[in-house]
């Protein structure tokens, strides 16, 4: 008897029942960041064996991002100029002069920060952004699970704490950098 009354409403709960999540006037948006699509790529060196994937293989789409044409497409020269960064960085002691006397530029090349700079671009800013937020919470998982005891424990917290926080960060904002560069035209 229980299946022969009618039920009002959407059909999944009766009309006097709560209120639904999403009423009918709002559609929920969904979103995702997904710059790079999964697309079948073939393999020239594929032969045929008793193993294996086969002639083609899942692969990622390759984003080509050329960043000197973006940058000079958003006119971020202009706008540091006009910002008046270069004169607030000279009233803070940083010229050319000074980053040519540290040797700053050698030693960027001899670290390798330009390539690791190349690469991050390439990268998906979902997975640069990914990689931040266990930064995060293992910064957070430090000042909870080491104690204050004592001074010496305290700044082991801080300088550890601190590093990851900076790291998680640093990888949270360069995936938005590196988002708004692989941005479509």
């Amino acid at each position: 008897m229980a299946a022969a009354t009618k039920v009002a409403g959407n059909g999944l709960f009766p009309s006097n029942s709560r209120p639904r999540l999403f009423p009918s006037n709002y559609a929920p948006r969904f979103l995702a960041m997904a710059p790079q699509k999964k697309v079948n790529k073939y393999d020239s060196k594929w032969k045929k064996e008793w193993f294996g994937a086969g002639l083609f293989y899942e692969g990622r789409e390759e984003v080509e991002v050329d960043v000197f044409k973006k940058l000079e497409k958003r006119k971020v020269l202009s706008s540091v100029e006009k910002a008046g960064l270069l004169s607030k960085a000279e009233e803070f002691g940083v010229t050319l002069s000074s980053i040519e006397k540290l040797g700053l530029l050698s030693k960027a090349e001899d670290l390798g920060l330009l390539s690791l700079l190349e690469k991050a671009v390439d990268t998906s800013p979902a997975a640069l952004a990914s990689t931040a937020l266990p930064l995060l919470v293992a910064a957070v998982l430090v000042v909870v699970v080491i104690p204050d005891d004592s001074t010496a424990l305290v700044a082991v917290q801080a300088l550890i704490g601190g590093l990851l926080a900076v790291g998680g960060v640093g990888l949270f904002v360069g995936s938005l950098l590196v988002e708004g560069l692989q941005e479509a035209d």
